[in-house]
């Protein structure tokens, strides 16, 4: 898979595969095209060579988390956190435990702009697990918090992948990689 923007070769010859109940992690430089090759994988983008196969999925098996986070800000952590499940007709029950796995169930009844930002990016990620995805695609999911929440949140990426997710996370956070089955290192525009 190749994308260049404005001339410029962010990727080249990407070839990339993640299992079922595999957790990959993908290091690199920032500016090195970690997030466009998640915008790829994800369908947020189109490749100018190669393709994605087995492409896009819906939400309900694939789940995206971006550093922009993508909460809506008129509905609560809770609310937000639920989204996924509501819109599969799925019952919500499932989002009280992983709220309070991640440490937020106290502000779980908070809008986000009323939160910190490493409190929003746990209710994305819980957002992003709540309906058991097939795939998760997570842009550095642990970039915005403390020692004591990013252990947290480690441990459910890890959980999700134990469970039968293929899990592809974009990371500069040692203690994600070191729960990763592969980690990969993206240079040059190739994954080596």
């Amino acid at each position: 898979m190749h994308r260049s923007f404005g001339g410029v070769s962010v990727l080249r010859g990407v070839d990339l595969a993640v299992a079922a109940g595999e957790l990959v992690t993908l290091s690199g430089p920032s500016g090195s095209g970690k997030t466009a090759l998640l915008s790829l994988l994800c369908g947020f983008d189109v490749p100018d060579r190669g393709s994605v196969s087995p492409g896009p999925a819906s939400w309900s098996d694939c789940a995206v988390l971006p550093q922009a986070l993508g909460l809506a800000s008129e509905l609560t952590l809770e609310e937000n956190v639920a989204l996924p499940l509501r819109l599969a007709g799925l019952p919500v029950d499932g989002v009280a435990p992983l709220l309070e796995e991640l440490g937020i169930s106290a502000s779980g009844g908070r809008f986000p702009p009323q939160v910190s930002f490493g409190q929003r990016q746990r209710a994305a990620l819980a957002r992003a697990v709540v309906a058991r995805p097939a795939a998760l695609l997570a842009d550095e999911p642990t970039a915005h918090l403390d020692a004591v929440s990013a252990v947290a949140a480690v441990a459910v990426l890890r959980r999700v992948a134990d469970e039968g997710a293929a899990v592809l996370i974009a990371t500069h956070h040692e203690a994600v990689h070191e729960v990763a089955d592969r980690v990969l290192v993206l240079a040059d525009g190739r994954v080596g």
